[in-house]
């Protein structure tokens, strides 16, 4: 059975502006760089890493909010970089996304009923009561009332602003949603009630979300596989359980070690990630963790390790494997 969507080679190449002062061409920011992963149909693939390193780029690119510099992002048989403008308008039905701040995503002089009907009536529907009903449904699913519609965004919490951007991205049955750091931006006990939320969500209608994050905790709440991404390049992919109980990569052992302690017993633990994350303007040559990594050895500042299946289903980037 093929998966649901399949990335390949995904690249993006941001080209800036050109200091007055200086000859040549402008200097070219990779952000993301040769990104490949699949997701299946009901599956939440967590995607983690440290500002900057290129989540919240390929999470954009999916739904074609940034143009892709190169690669594939298959999706139900059609190559989602290359529809014409027409037929991506028509697939939009089925990929969705939810983005960080949920003040700012919403457009502050429209009402919640509003907002959650406008991609009804961009794709055909009639503002008539079946559409309204259809309406009110959404935000019952979500957890607010029937009653909410007629008010605006500046009345309602994060927690519940964040519940009305989900009603809008259920409003057209997709089958794909990217959550983009989509409860980065709540308190710790809103967070738990939105994740929840998702959960029950994809549980009911089959949906399959990318998860963008950078808390590891919720991402091993939510998830079933984890890929975990540096400077613009993926450098392990597995299973939830195999990735946190024996993280290959060194990159990756180190986030997990830096995650806060729970448990007073488990002070041991020492987070191993010295140094800050070069400029994606110029990427170290090789292994791009090589100037962070306590493991570091000649081959990794030449030769850049190829992402590879080390053990069944559990895929690592690293010379060390």
């Amino acid at each position: 059975m093929s998966p649901l969507l399949q990335v390949e080679g995904l690249t993006k190449h941001f080209r800036l502006r050109r200091d007055g002062l200086r000859r040549g061409p402008a200097p070219l920011l990779r952000a993301v760089d040769e990104v490949s992963f699949t997701v299946a149909a009901g599956e939440t693939l967590g995607l983690v890493g440290e500002s900057g390193c290129g989540k919240s780029t390929v999470g954009r690119m999916l739904v074609r909010l940034i143009e892709p510099t190169a690669g594939r992002i298959e999706f139900l048989g059609s190559d989602l970089a290359r529809l014409s403008p027409a037929a991506l308008r028509r697939r939009r039905r089925d990929i969705q996304i939810i983005f960080q701040d949920p003040f700012g995503a919403l457009n502050p002089r429209m009402t919640v009923a509003e907002i959650v009907m406008e991609p009804l009536l961009i794709h055909g529907a009639r503002p008539d009561e079946a559409t309204r009903a259809r309406v009110a449904a959404l935000l019952e699913h979500v957890g607010l009332a029937a009653h909410h519609a007629g008010r605006y965004p500046h009345q309602f919490s994060g927690g519940q602003r964040q519940r009305i951007c989900i009603a809008r991205a259920l409003a057209l049955d997709p089958k794909f949603i990217v959550c983009d750091e989509a409860v980065s931006a709540l308190d710790i006990s809103i967070q738990a009630q939105i994740v929840n939320l998702l959960q029950d969500l994809q549980d009911e209608f089959g949906l399959a979300y990318l998860f963008i994050a950078h808390d590891l905790s919720v991402v091993k709440h939510i998830s079933h596989r984890v890929a975990v991404m540096y400077l613009g390049k993926l450098v392990e992919i597995a299973d939830k359980k195999s990735l946190y109980a024996t993280p290959r990569h060194p990159y990756t052992q180190a986030l997990l070690a830096a995650v806060p302690i729970t448990n007073p017993r488990d002070r041991g633990r020492k987070a191993v990630l010295i140094g800050e994350i070069p400029s994606a303007l110029d990427p170290p040559t090789g292994c791009r963790f090589h100037t962070r990594c306590p493991h570091v050895m000649p081959v990794c500042r030449e030769i850049e390790p190829l992402l590879e299946e080390t053990v069944p289903g559990h895929r690592v980037a690293c010379h060390l494997e």
